[in-house]
């Protein structure tokens, strides 16, 4: 299920361009006014699969209008829109909800400083219908890791639309596997999904010298993690079922704090 959510700003204002962990701290904030102990088991703990954590939610922040300034987005319209998504129906989206009503703000901590947002109205986004074969968009940038050694030594590589499909295909299967188990508590068996990235989308965009992928910095302390993602359409055929886990959760990784999340185009 996904929510829409309208926030309103009093006045314009700038916000860091790489805003992602400040607002999925906003986001738990809201979810502990609805959801005290839930919130808190999500954002320290989460859902434990084979060593690693998934916190089942994602989401995308959309901007009426906007300019870029150096590191930071001012926000010439004070209304923003915030999608958020997850398949855990009661105690996450209902969560939001019941904050939402409970507080009617959305702070953004940045430093000492907060930047609250009113909720004017938040809604549910119908679900779309998904097909043996289904082409998505990406809200937010699709992030998928490997460990690579690299003069001797192991670090973890961002995978770029360029790669190896095979080893992307493996990655993200592994990972949508992982996410049913989380959600339905079984072993996946299906056959699960084959995903390739909109080829003709890459090449136009190549010609134009425009960027695919992005690098964003986490501020999670004083030395920022910089996560690389992509932001071309991709098609994916096969188990609907993985497909919509993929649509609620997010795709890919680090879906918490605001990446992954897709819409159907067709």
């Amino acid at each position: 299920m996904r929510l829409k959510l309208t926030l309103k700003y009093g006045g314009a204002e700038n916000i860091p361009a790489n805003y992602n962990y400040f607002l999925s701290s906003a986001i738990y904030n809201l979810l502990g006014f609805g959801k005290k102990e839930f919130a808190q088991f999500l954002h320290d703990k989460g859902f434990d699969v084979r060593g690693k954590t998934y916190k089942l939610f994602t989401f995308a922040l959309r901007f009426e209008k906007y300019q870029i300034q150096n590191d930071s987005i001012k926000l010439e319209s004070p209304r923003v829109t915030l999608f958020v998504s997850s398949p855990l129906l009661n105690d996450f989206l209902g969560g939001i909800v019941l904050g939402s009503f409970r507080e009617k703000v959305l702070n953004l901590k940045i430093g000492n400083e907060l930047k609250p947002f009113d909720i004017e109205q938040i809604e549910e986004v119908p679900p779309p219908k998904f097909h043996e074969e289904t082409k998505f968009s990406l809200m937010s940038p699709l992030v998928l890791s490997t460990r690579k050694i690299y003069k001797g030594e192991t670090s973890q590589y961002y995978l770029r639309f360029s790669d190896d499909t095979e080893l992307i295909n493996r990655i993200f299967n592994q990972n949508l596997a992982n996410k049913y188990l989380a959600i339905t508590g079984k072993e996946y068996n299906g056959k699960g999904v084959i995903f390739h990235w909109d080829t003709e989308y890459i090449n136009k965009a190549l010609a134009r010298n425009k960027r695919i992928t992005k690098r964003i910095a986490i501020y999670a302390n004083e030395n920022p993690i910089n996560v690389i993602g992509n932001m071309a359409p991709f098609t994916l055929k096969g188990d609907t079922e993985l497909m919509k886990i993929g649509y609620e959760a997010g795709y890919g990784e680090k879906n918490s704090m605001g990446f992954g999340m897709a819409k159907v185009t067709a």
